[in-house]
């Protein structure tokens, strides 16, 4: 399962925005570090769910009239703070947290209402573009500091005659997430020597910065936009390359009130109704939610998770089925699984994505919607519906 972590300083609405997508128990609270011990849940993309295109909607739990979710990993830890790269605040077990993460969604108070180390202050009096950059940086200390502090290995290695010095470098950076595919294509990127002895701190420095990039790609969440400044939201997209406007708060009241049963509302939705009677009082808290929903296109909370996977990561959704033409496993049930791919993604991926067992014993394949066998190269699309025929089905 893909993971999605929650980056960002305290008070900045990580806590909600995970309880907003999760909908499982969380601390909140208005002081720094309310999350010491990471929390874990599983959230949800949303995507077209292929049953729209059969006469009648597959039924499955998790597709809401042809909105299909797909589960990821949502991970939320401790905040961090300007030095967590050296340990302050709880910086270490954050950075430590994110080794797995494919992606991370930088939350950032967009209010302007808390300073750098997560302090609340006056509204508007700390500005939210200084936070923009600060989890980059961290990231790309602490990643400058594993690499420095194993420096000294992989300079003894190369006095043996068979030092390999990319196998060394691939070796050291897996234990911090990255693939050797992540190592070879970073190289790529630059020019330097194969002895480790002629590396300065700078080139370093160069090698985890573009590392982090390429295995800690980053969407920000414009956090409390029903309390910030327009300017503010439209200076965090001129900053930074994908930003989401945010109302976590918003989107946990639609939440609740979909569980209470007095709103009728499905996660990214770009709108909602009111249901049932509610109290003037709770009438007007989702009357501002609808404003912020109306100037943004939505509560934000789905739209990042969104952007973070099928933008950022290109991710597809493809749907295993056993038999092809009523699109159903072994039990009838229609849709019945769906599995995030990146985008290039071959047959032969998906059964082994399936299972194991399943690949190994990969023949072939069938296109569900064209009732026609592809090749093992056939680069699958979203919303594919594909039967695979394995020697281990």
């Amino acid at each position: 399962m893909l993971s999605v972590a929650l980056a960002g300083k305290p008070n900045a609405g990580k806590s909600t925005f995970y309880t907003a997508a999760t909908m499982a128990d969380a601390d909140t609270g208005n002081y720094p570090f309310t999350t010491i011990d990471p929390n874990r849940g599983v959230t949800h993309v949303r995507t077209r769910c292929p049953c729209l295109d059969l006469e009648s909607r597959c039924g499955n739990d998790t597709c809401h009239g042809g909105k299909r979710y797909v589960p990821v990993e949502l991970l939320d830890v401790a905040g961090l703070v300007p030095g967590a790269h050296e340990g302050k605040g709880l910086g270490n077990q954050f950075l430590d947290e994110l080794t797995n993460a494919d992606v991370i969604l930088h939350v950032v108070d967009a209010s302007g209402g808390t300073d750098a180390e997560g302090e609340p202050v006056e509204a508007g009096s700390y500005d939210p573009l200084e936070d923009v950059e600060f989890i980059e940086t961290e990231m790309d200390l602490w990643l400058a500091d594993i690499v420095e502090r194993n420096w000294e290995t992989i300079e003894r290695q190369a006095r043996s005659p068979e030092f390999d010095f990319e196998a060394a470098l691939t070796e050291l950076l897996t234990g911090v997430g990255a693939s050797e595919y992540d190592v070879m294509a970073v190289l790529r990127e630059l020019e330097y020597e194969t002895d480790p002895g002629a590396w300065s701190d700078a080139d370093r420095e160069e090698l985890a910065r573009l590392l982090r990039e390429r295995t800690k790609p980053i969407v920000v969440v414009a956090n409390k936009a029903d309390i910030a400044p327009e300017e503010n939201i439209e200076r965090l997209r001129e900053a930074a390359e994908r930003v989401i406007p945010c109302t976590a708060e918003g989107e946990l009241a639609l939440r609740r009130g979909v569980e209470a049963g007095v709103v009728d509302y499905d996660p990214g939705d770009e709108a909602f109704e009111i249901a049932a009677e509610v109290s003037e009082a709770q009438r007007q808290g989702l009357e501002s939610v609808r404003s912020v929903i109306d100037q943004w296109g939505g509560t934000g909370v789905q739209e990042a998770l969104d952007e973070a996977v099928y933008g950022l990561l290109d991710q597809i959704t493809v749907y295993p089925v056993q038999n092809e033409t009523r699109w159903t496993d072994g039990q009838g049930d229609v849709l019945p699984d769906a599995f995030l791919l990146p985008s290039g993604a071959t047959p032969k991926d998906l059964a082994f994505a399936v299972h194991s067992d399943i690949g190994e014993g990969y023949l072939h394949a069938v296109d569900a919607r064209e009732e026609r066998r592809i090749g093992e190269g056939h680069e699958l699309a979203e919303g594919d519906v594909i039967k695979i025929v394995s020697t281990a089905s």
